[in-house]
């Protein structure tokens, strides 16, 4: 690696095409530490795109740190409902009762990183966007891109730390150190439009030395080792609903897959498919209970095959807690039980 891009042209490009983001501050504007952090938090494993309507609700909803401090934990995670990860939620809240007791973020990325739920990638972020460390944090654009311009042929994960020696090199530009909040973000930007899936290397501040491009493979890079397949659980959850339109529900353990969000009730699941005699002895309470069908949800180490049963009675006598179908929109529902709800709601 004997050169490096320049810093100047990818911020000069920056400057004219820069995203329009609700927690990006606005030029000549300073960062706001909560909205950086927060933006950060929800970013992790998911898009911008699908981040950016939860984020508004959520920043509604608890519009600084002290307000998320104050909250609930189960406000919190009616809030996360949908974003998954559900730690991420447990951790957010946490980080913030520290901060506000505090009195204020960090400044310094040791500081940060002693936050609860705040990893190397997300303080270098916080860091660099919002306090101006000359740190460049590395996510999967600034990946991408750094891949492509060194032509870094060995797959992903082990080319890791190739990445983060090229990427060390490029916070040395003294145009990079000099605008550190901007140069990040350029990075971001870079990644996420131009240096995407499809690179449109024609038109980018770094085309001209870009050994990917030149060899013509920039779009093949970053190369990713192959995945493993993913196991098979199944599982079984029973949508019931009394005389009055209320659901019954059940709380998951606070900590563990999905924990402290709200499901229906169902046993644990399991490698082996249930049949229908097994299914139903797991129910909550005797009923006319009908299989109103099946739901495919992909988690992170497993895929996950549910049956879904209904039924409706007087009373509902069983353990768990009652709600109105009606006000499920506010329950801490994770995406896979909104779809057990929508296919039952459907089939009752």
């Amino acid at each position: 690696m004997s050169s490096i891009p320049s810093a100047a042209a990818l911020l000069a490009w920056y400057d004219r095409h820069r995203r329009v983001l609700p927690w990006r501050a606005r030029p000549g504007e300073a960062g706001d530490p909560y909205r950086i952090w927060l933006s950060e938090i929800m970013l992790q494993q998911t898009t911008v795109a699908a981040v950016i309507p939860y984020y508004e609700k959520f920043l509604i909803r608890f519009p600084d740190v002290r307000a998320l401090a104050r909250a609930p934990e189960a406000e919190v995670m009616a809030a996360w409902a949908g974003l998954g990860y559900y730690a991420r939620a447990r951790n957010l809240h946490a980080c913030a009762k520290a901060v506000a007791a505090a009195g204020a973020f960090p400044r310094d990325i040791e500081g940060l990183r002693a936050l609860p739920g705040i990893g190397p990638y997300t303080a270098a972020a916080i860091g660099a966007i919002a306090f101006g460390v000359p740190v460049v944090p590395i996510d999967g654009n600034v990946e991408r891109v750094v891949a492509r311009w060194f032509a870094v042929g060995e797959p992903l994960p082990g080319a890791k730390k190739a990445i983060a020696a090229a990427v060390a090199r490029l916070g040395e530009d003294p145009a990079a150190r000099a605008r550190p909040s901007e140069f990040a973000q350029a990075l971001f930007d870079l990644g996420a439009s131009l240096c995407g899936g499809n690179p449109a290397c024609g038109v980018c501040p770094w085309m001209d030395d870009c050994a990917g491009r030149r060899q013509g493979i920039a779009a093949e890079l970053p190369r990713k080792a192959a995945k493993k397949a993913r196991p098979i659980r199944y599982g079984v959850h029973f949508w019931l609903v009394d005389a009055r339109d209320q659901v019954l529900l059940r709380r998951r353990p606070p900590r563990g897959l999905l924990g402290g969000m709200t499901e229906l009730p169902g046993p644990v699941w399991r490698a082996a498919p249930w049949r229908d005699a097994e299914a139903l002895a797991a129910a909550p309470m005797a009923a006319d209970w009908r299989e109103a069908g099946e739901v495919r949800h992909g988690l992170t180490h497993f895929e996950l095959v549910i049956r879904v049963y209904a039924a409706r009675v007087a009373v509902i006598e069983a353990c768990g807690f009652l709600r109105a179908v009606s006000g499920l929109a506010d329950e801490a529902l994770p995406s896979v039980m909104r779809k057990c709800v929508a296919v039952a709601a459907a089939g009752l």
